[in-house]
């Protein structure tokens, strides 16, 4: 309207009065053009579609898949459940055969990228076949739970009990170090992760430590629920 009633103006016959009030229209008419282009690039944008949610197992042989073929190791099959379950999710293996918490705390920074959203943390178990200090294996999980949070990740601590081969004492000092830990850093807890296959042939390998690819399904199937709830409070936003 504004810039019709200026293109109706005519110069020619045009007062000094006349010009002022052409350029107070005009002044206005920028100013109402300025105002329109402001508003609509404060308009909030349309959402983008979230990225699938980015997990890293973080652990050693149980997780890396120890003698087991590529598609059968737990990372894998526990995205293949998490999708079946129509939950948009990468999970990494961050797995390596034989690691130590301390071994784990030295490739912490580049194992887990800084874009993480969720981080199963499997680690402890070579520390107690080795005997290592409990002292010692829970100061470094300590250490690589606090580098995680900073990162701004959720953990998900995967508790691992000790051989009855050290003792009562040390046992009791290994097993504590996970729900001690859990609370201290308010943590979700999968209390042991070998549940449900430790001592199980048929889901072992012929070691009787790793399990095959049945008791890798049997973990996977154990722990979907408490993944599921981390994947809820971690949702991506767009």
């Amino acid at each position: 309207m504004i810039a019709r009633r200026i293109a109706g103006c005519s110069f020619g016959r045009a007062t000094p009065h006349r010009l002022m009030q052409i350029g107070a229209f005009g002044a206005v008419f920028h100013l109402l053009l300025a105002l329109s282009l402001t508003i609509a690039l404060m308009k909030p944008k349309p959402a983008t579609a979230a990225g699938p949610i980015r997990i890293v197992a973080f652990g050693d042989s149980l997780t890396a898949g120890f003698r087991l073929a590529p598609g059968e190791a737990f990372p894998v099959r526990l995205e293949r459940a998490l999708r079946a379950k129509g939950v948009a999710a990468k999970v990494d293996n961050a797995g390596v055969s034989g690691d130590t918490t301390a071994g784990g705390l030295a490739r912490l920074d580049w194992a887990v990228p800084d874009a993480t959203d969720i981080v199963i943390l499997e680690l402890g178990a070579n520390d107690a076949l080795r005997g290592v200090d409990p002292k010692v294996t829970r100061a470094n999980l300590d250490t690589i739970i606090t580098k995680l949070k900073a990162k701004g990740a959720k953990v998900l601590l995967a508790g691992m009990l000790a051989p009855k081969n050290w003792g009562e004492d040390y046992a009791r000092r290994f097993d504590a170090i996970f729900p001690d830990l859990a609370q201290t850093h308010g943590l979700a807890l999968y209390p042991f992760f070998l549940d449900g296959i430790a001592l199980r042939p048929d889901l072992n390998l012929d070691d009787g430590m790793h399990p095959n690819a049945k008791g890798v399904d049997v973990i996977v199937e154990r722990i979907l629920p408490f993944v599921e709830k981390l994947v809820q409070d971690a949702a991506v936003k767009p």
